[in-house]
């Protein structure tokens, strides 16, 4: 069985450690745990690991947030992955920073990822893994927020549930969605 895991995020230094790649962040930590590192690949970075017998893609798109759909598409039809085994990481101004929510399926909530990814692939069908990175901006500000960089306080609890995360990747590639939900969103 395989499994596409995607973290989304921009490309670029200029993009490194901000709060819009929190799902980067999860990824490369991911990867660190199965000792893998990315490789440059077609319109993604790619890394491929196994658990219990399973295939773990996983992928952070090259193509920039809004355009993710593609990345995700081309991996799924390459590989061979049903929407089922899709679980994608992304961030969440509307959860407080660190909370995990996972979901079987669901609307964009404005997230220009998910929004790419919902008409490329022409379903919400498949499961994403929010990242609370919280709303502490002025209006207006919500740009510079999700495009600036963790404070020192904020790394402090980010690290651990960045942890956490690869945990709930795991899970959900042996038991499914439905059970991690149930045990994950619950922490």
């Amino acid at each position: 069985m395989k499994y596409l895991i995607v973290g989304l995020g921009n490309i670029g230094d200029e993009y490194a450690d901000t709060r819009h790649n929190i799902g980067f962040m999860a990824a490369d930590t991911l990867a660190a745990n199965f000792k893998k590192s990315f490789e440059v690949a077609r319109l993604a970075s790619v890394a491929r690991m196994m658990l219990k017998g399973r295939t773990l893609v996983v992928i952070k798109p090259t193509t920039f947030m809004n355009l993710s759909g593609k990345a995700v598409r081309y991996w799924m039809q390459k590989e061979d992955i049903p929407r089922e085994n899709i679980l994608v990481i992304v961030d969440d101004l509307a959860l407080p920073l660190g909370a995990l929510r996972l979901k079987a399926k669901g609307s964009d909530g404005g997230h220009n990822g998910l929004i790419s990814i919902n008409e490329t692939i022409e379903t919400t069908e498949y499961s994403r893994l929010r990242i609370g990175i919280g709303n502490d901006f002025a209006k207006g500000q919500q740009v510079d927020f999700v495009l600036g960089r963790w404070s020192a306080e904020e790394t402090k609890i980010l690290v651990p549930r960045i942890d956490i995360t690869v945990e709930l990747v795991k899970s959900f590639v042996l038991i499914g969605t439905e059970r991690t939900m149930n045990f994950f969103n619950k922490r």
